[in-house]
């Protein structure tokens, strides 16, 4: 029998399988990404230290974070996608398991800030869109929609949790909590998680002819020997050629004001902000497992969309609500849940992360076979814009004792975001029917 038959007569094809495992680890690894901004508050409690010095340690986190994505990109084709999502996770679990040692305030930036964030950063959207750029020649926005819910879906199933064990037993055991959910996954990785379609015999789902017949690149680059040893160099090389073209620069314009405006704005402070107007901390934690839930409706839902309209437009649309709801927030925020909160958390949560399957898709069009790459340095931007909210925002609340300011600088800087997606321009690459790498120096 034909490798075609056998493929033929599979009922679903393995493409889903590692589809699935990947979901599985973003869930895992998403659980520390809802953890600062519960733990803050007991932590100052018990410690003294200032908002400043633990926004402090989320910014080490999210530089990391960001400043990780595009050398794991690399390191993926390297070394293959599992070897490097497992260590990944295994550093998030240690992490956040050393967590319940610290007594300095240097502790908390070696534990929250360099160890979770190079895990979570082997570990951040750009392994979505190597999944999905490897396994998948159709419906890729669709799966990397799906795949991105997953930090969307980790935040949902740990936030309460992690909320409840703060308050009581205390916020040791739930950072043990977040150790346990991001190891847990590790044996399925090593197990289901296969780095590429050849591995089992298989092409990319979609495909019917061998990958570089396809329309688009069906599968993660195959790169040239000279550049696959070193991934370091991989990625910057290929920083180097993406910095040559404009769509790069509006990317990482707007996905820095996407960061700023998420993990580092409303993931580190929105749960401190609304103690700050009497609402108990489990109700706010609450709240945020609501964003997570319609962030996976809202985040699947552009993916498709993304696979259908054009996809700068679909930016400018969502940074520009996204501003609204900002704008409006500190007029919002009381000891009591109101029912124009629940719209806010509603909508917030629909746009949350809506911008990466658009985002993703710009890169792959633009940049070709060093599409997971660039989205990589891309996600970079994303987290150095959340870390310097994260810390300007610590920072305007202990000068101020309120986030107002940074709730309305946060809405402006949205306004400028959908400005700039919607004036993105169609470089050449965008236009050929298989996008290739922008040429190299």
């Amino acid at each position: 029998m034909t490798a075609t038959g056998s493929r033929r007569r599979r009922r679903l094809h393995p493409a889903w399988t590692v589809a699935a495992v990947a979901f599985l680890a973003l869930v895992g690894a998403a659980g520390f990404r809802a953890a600062p901004g519960v733990l803050m508050v007991p932590l100052q409690q018990e410690f003294g230290w200032s908002t400043t010095v633990l926004s402090a340690a989320v910014s080490i986190n999210l530089v990391l974070f960001g400043l990780t994505a595009p050398f794991a990109a690399a390191l993926m084709e390297r070394f293959g996608i599992r070897a490097v999502t497992a260590t990944a996770l295994v550093m998030i679990g240690a992490g956040s398991a050393l967590t319940v040692l610290v007594s300095q305030s240097w502790q908390i930036l070696l534990s929250w800030g360099l160890l979770i964030g190079l895990g979570t950063g082997s570990m951040a959207l750009v392994f979505a869109a190597t999944i999905a750029n490897t396994w998948f020649a159709k419906s890729r926005g669709l799966v990397i929609g799906i795949l991105t819910a997953g930090s969307a879906a980790g935040q949902l199933v740990f936030l309460p949790f992690i909320a409840m064990l703060a308050q009581d037993p205390g916020w040791r055991q739930a950072s043990l909590l977040i150790a346990a959910g991001a190891l847990a996954v590790v044996p399925l990785v090593l197990k289901f998680l296969k780095n590429a379609p050849a591995d089992v015999g298989a092409l990319p789902y979609g495909a019917t002819e061998p990958a570089e017949e396809t329309a688009e690149p069906a599968a993660a680059p195959v790169v040239e020997s000279g550049r696959s040893s070193n991934a370091a160099m991989r990625a910057l090389q290929v920083l180097k050629r993406a910095s040559r073209v404009r769509t790069f620069w509006a990317l990482v314009a707007g996905f820095a004001i996407c960061g700023a405006t998420t993990n580092g704005l409303i993931g580190t402070h929105f749960i401190p902000s609304a103690h700050d107007h009497g609402m108990p901390e489990t109700t706010a934690a609450g709240l945020l497992a609501v964003v997570g839930i319609f962030d996976i409706l809202g985040t699947i839902a552009s993916g498709w969309l993304t696979d259908r309209y054009n996809p700068k437009v679909l930016l400018a649309v969502y940074y520009q609500f996204r501003g609204i709801g900002l704008l409006v927030l500190p007029l919002l925020l009381s000891a009591t849940v109101q029912p124009s909160m629940i719209v806010f958390v509603v909508i917030y949560g629909l746009d949350w992360v809506a911008t990466v399957p658009p985002t993703a898709a710009i890169c792959r069009k633009t940049f070709g076979a060093d599409g997971s790459v660039v989205f990589g340095w891309v996600f970079a931007a994303h987290q150095l814009g959340a870390a310097a909210a994260a810390l300007g925002a610590g920072a305007i609340r202990d000068a101020t004792g309120q986030y107002t300011y940074a709730w309305f600088g946060a809405a402006a800087m949205c306004t400028i975001a959908a400005v700039i997606s919607a004036t993105i321009r169609r470089d050449k690459s965008d236009k050929d029917p298989a996008p290739v790498p922008v040429a190299a120096a």
